[in-house]
């Protein structure tokens, strides 16, 4: 029931025992008592309760296993007995670390969760192998090949993943300042065995092309007899990024990473096509072997192993090569788009007739186009500088690096409290503060909802602006290399 990550009683900031902070709560708790109960439970309730019947939608969502639905009535009257007893826990998340040769305060964070409710075997136990196999095998790499990487990795073992991943979050919240300069990448290890019909994964989309690259990379010998076939080929289909990459879920480990902290990562998954094409016993009893290799096809282990492979050819890119393997040019066309949608929408209310004359700049989208041209030219004149560039100049590859890896931070809107919305992202976040709620408020505007207001707009739409416009100034490098009018 609690809409986000961490301690929920330390919202966007640490719950560390040496701080004195005061009581407070998350703005993601109810606001009304809420129990979470199974849908047996349900079942039961709504097959007792009369009154009128449902809304159709919500029969479409799975509750027509009971019939017929009914919303209840004043004369229903339910007795739960709730016996929860809120404690104080202690955890312990337990890392690892390979120190990087050249740039050691640089590193790629890999991690997975380590305790679940239940018997957790496809939400923490195959990730947690997985990830102590990456680490022996690298640590192998470094003893007996000579392997030598540029930048650091941390194997992270998260405690206290359900539910809100709180070890993770927790430990962003301890070194949010120090993390956010320094950690590039985080690789999510959690559930990512769950069948092996299909490949799914979350991620920036400054990772798209290495998830692309990683998949033509590393053979698809567990899902094809044809040993020539790669992962892409397997599942990538006509249109890879819509056959493999979905959005990322507030659930997911890494969504904390990338909208809090501002570091590009990504999950994945071996999933399968039973069951709406997902595992349906994460968080039960029924997370237990025998479920899995059912849902594997009893594969689990030759699975599990090539996501140890792309896990592992993703760290190592990241690590060994001179340049960061973050695609820049990816947020162009996707911020593109965004505008697109806000000046088509902006256009429609000018044209519903609903802007009066003493608001003639309100709907003015030349601030944010403005700001759009700065970051495509920007990520341009960066690919040119790659293109030019001697990339056995150590120092040159370390400025052009620090270039790309704030582009995801960047994104974080400056405007709003992290305690207060703590996924600050304007992408993916929450809030008011992101590209969509700045859509669906040009929508509410013009259908004259009760809950629109033009000075808010206003106000978002500058905060934005401004967020976009000081990305692309950070992505230029150099402030007397700007050339915006903002």
């Amino acid at each position: 029931v609690h809409l986000g990550s961490g301690d929920p009683y330390t919202p966007g900031f640490p719950s560390f025992n040496h701080t004195q902070f005061p009581p407070a709560q998350s703005s993601s708790l109810p606001d009304i008592l809420a129990q979470t109960i199974t849908p047996a439970m349900a079942a039961q309730l709504f097959g007792k309760m009369g009154g009128p019947s449902v809304p159709r939608s919500w029969v479409e969502t799975g509750l027509n296993r009971v019939s017929p639905i009914k919303l209840g009535s004043e004369k229903d009257v339910i007795t739960v007995e709730v016996n929860n007893v809120l404690v104080e826990k202690r955890i312990h998340n337990v890392f690892g670390v390979i120190k990087g040769f050249m740039d050691p305060d640089r590193y790629v964070v890999i991690g997975a969760q380590r305790d679940s409710w239940g018997p957790g075997y496809a939400k923490s136990t195959v990730g947690t192998c997985v990830l102590m196999e990456l680490a022996r095998a690298i640590t192998e790499m470094l003893k007996r090949d000579d392997f030598r990487p540029r930048r650091s990795i941390i194997f992270a073992s998260w405690s206290a993943g359900e539910y809100g991943s709180v070890g993770a979050t927790e430990w962003l919240e301890g070194y949010l300042s120090s993390l956010s300069m320094k950690a590039f990448v985080y690789i999510s290890l959690d559930g990512v065995v769950t069948g092996s019909q299909t490949f799914k994964a979350a991620a920036s989309p400054l990772l798209y092309k290495l998830i692309r690259e990683t998949m033509m990379e590393v053979k698809s010998t567990v899902f094809s007899n044809d040993t020539s076939k790669t992962l892409y080929d397997e599942f990538a289909g006509s249109n890879w990024e819509q056959s493999v990459i979905v959005p990322m879920k507030m659930d997911d480990s890494a969504y904390p990473f990338l909208t809090f902290s501002g570091i590009p990562s990504v999950s994945f998954s071996f999933t399968s096509l039973k069951h709406g094409s997902n595992y349906p016993y994460f968080c039960t009893l029924l997370d237990d072997k025998d479920h899995l290799d059912f849902a594997t096809r009893h594969l689990t282990a030759d699975v599990a192993v090539a996501a140890t492979r792309l896990a592992g050819h993703m760290a190592l890119r990241l690590v060994h090569d001179y340049l960061l393997r973050l695609d820049v040019d990816k947020y162009k066309s996707l911020l593109r788009s965004h505008v697109s949608q806000i000046m088509h929408l902006s256009t429609q209310l000018k044209q519903s007739g609903l802007v009066t004359a003493d608001q003639p700049e309100v709907l003015s989208t030349q601030w944010i186009t403005s700001a759009f041209g700065s970051f495509s030219r920007a990520a341009s004149s960066l690919t040119t500088t790659i293109q030019n560039s001697d990339l056995s100049d150590t120092e040159l590859c370390r400025i052009i690096n620090d270039r790309i890896m704030r582009v995801e931070h960047n994104f974080l809107s400056p405007y709003v409290s992290p305690k207060d919305v703590p996924f600050r992202h304007i992408f993916f976040g929450t809030g008011t503060h992101t590209l969509q709620a700045l859509a669906d408020h040009l929508e509410a505007l013009r259908k004259r909802t009760l809950d629109s207001d033009w000075n808010l707009f206003r106000n978002q739409f500058a905060l934005i602006t401004w967020t976009v416009q000081g990305c692309a100034n950070n992505l230029v490098g150099n402030v007397w290399d700007l050339d915006n009018e903002i």
